[in-house]
């Protein structure tokens, strides 16, 4: 069964172990992707992840309410035969990482910055031999050829099931380092999410919450906290 079905037809959601993985079943019929593939999971977790989405379910199916199916879908359909696209738009972000660009006023803002993005950085440089240079303003800064190369290397260990995971963890942050700090659990998604968000909490200081910014925000920072979990959910160690 995939999402082409409208309405929930089934009673009951179960994790059968599969040959070579786990694969969820609705009364006993093997949930499959858009291209027909079973939805085959590399762990028992991962695939109680994506069972709670359609055991949650009633009514009409919503796919934007079922952010871990998705997921899986994309990880067994897509990220195999994308796997070297994907990660040099990755590993694109260590030349320009969040952590670099620093605000050049006012000295709070400078100040806070340097308080919560320096140590992930020298964190980044003494795990992966991978020093970054940091400039103020936006003009871009030339990072050495090593360090990006490095952290590409990083990359490149992911799977695909981990790999469509940390996309999401890299491209909400606008930060390599932050979501490597994730992945290897240096830090956990909360803390990195407030790391990233420091320029939009000051403004938010200065000016107040915007109702419409808010939610918007909100949404894309459980979206990040799902990225951690589905990616340390297909994990039987870390890298």
């Amino acid at each position: 069964m995939t999402l082409a079905k409208k309405k929930r037809f089934w009673n009951t959601v179960d994790v059968a172990e599969a040959e070579s993985g786990f694969v969820i079943q609705l009364d006993g019929r093997t949930v499959k992707t858009p291209e027909k593939r079973d939805l085959l999971l590399p762990t028992r977790k991962a695939a109680e992840l994506v069972a709670q989405e359609w055991d949650a379910t009633s009514g009409e199916l919503d796919p934007t309410a079922m952010p871990a199916t998705r997921w899986a879908n994309v990880s067994v359909d897509k990220m195999g035969g994308q796997m070297a696209a994907v990660v040099d738009m990755l590993a694109a972000y260590g030349e320009n990482d969040l952590l670099c660009y620093r605000a050049t006023h006012p000295q709070e803002l400078i100040a806070r910055q340097a308080e919560l993005w320096d140590a992930p950085l020298q964190w980044a440089s003494q795990t992966f031999k991978a020093p970054l240079l940091v400039t103020s303003g936006v003009i871009p800064v030339e990072q050495p050829n090593q360090s990006v190369a490095n952290l590409r290397q990083v990359v490149e260990t992911f799977d695909t099931f981990e790999l469509a995971a940390f996309h999401d963890l890299v491209q909400i942050s606008g930060s390599l380092v932050l979501a490597l700090a994730v992945a290897r659990q240096h830090m956990v998604a909360e803390q990195a999410w407030d790391v990233a968000r420091v320029d939009e909490n000051w403004q938010i200081e200065q000016w107040g919450v915007d109702d419409e910014a808010a939610q918007a925000a909100d949404l894309k920072r459980q979206a990040f906290l799902l990225s951690e979990e589905l990616l340390l959910s297909v994990r039987n160690t870390l890298h």
